[in-house]
């Protein structure tokens, strides 16, 4: 069996957390878990994580899914590498494309089957090794136009086929 490393899994339901332990325990050489997503940044700066798994709500009587979304880009922002799995009770389409259009690796729904589970989690471990995402593949040719052209923006832009403005607005998303 292959050893998949760290998972971080971020759920503020003991009992969630404590049956996902146990479902993981088997395919992950080390589970994490987090009550609260407070800490995670901090966390991943000390601790080497190969996945995480996310779920969408911590504020008490809200079901949006906005505080997940909200941590997803903290954590893509300072970890872009660590693939991020997100997790919810409350799932409707809108929510996973969002989601998934901020950088989510996959979408899961609770309550979650745990061969299911596994699977998908392996396949975003396995796929990770192969493919940049679309958000980076953006970043890196921006990165190169602006470099090729010295900082010059308007010339960037115009070799990249967009707007200055355009430009602008996709490099403030980046920082």
């Amino acid at each position: 069996m292959q050893n998949y490393g760290t998972i971080l899994v971020i759920d503020d339901n003991d009992a969630i957390l404590t049956a996902l332990k146990y479902c993981l325990s088997g395919t992950f050489e080390r589970v994490m878990t987090l009550t609260s997503p407070d800490t995670v940044i901090s966390l991943l700066g000390q601790e080497q994580v190969d996945i995480i798994l996310l779920d969408m709500n911590f504020t008490l009587g809200v079901n949006s899914g906005q505080d997940g979304l909200l941590w997803l880009q903290a954590i893509r922002k300072h970890h872009p590498e660590i693939p991020v799995v997100l997790i919810t009770a409350y799932a409707d389409v809108q929510l996973a494309v969002r989601g998934l259009k901020r950088g989510a690796a996959d979408f899961i729904t609770k309550p979650w089957d745990n061969d299911e589970l596994v699977r998908k989690l392996k396949d975003v471990l396995d796929a990770t090794d192969d493919v940049a995402t679309l958000d980076e593949v953006e970043a890196e040719h921006i990165r190169k136009a602006i470099d090729r052209f010295h900082g010059n923006l308007t010339k960037a832009a115009e070799v990249l086929g967009i707007t200055r403005q355009t430009l602008y607005n996709k490099m403030k998303k980046l920082q």
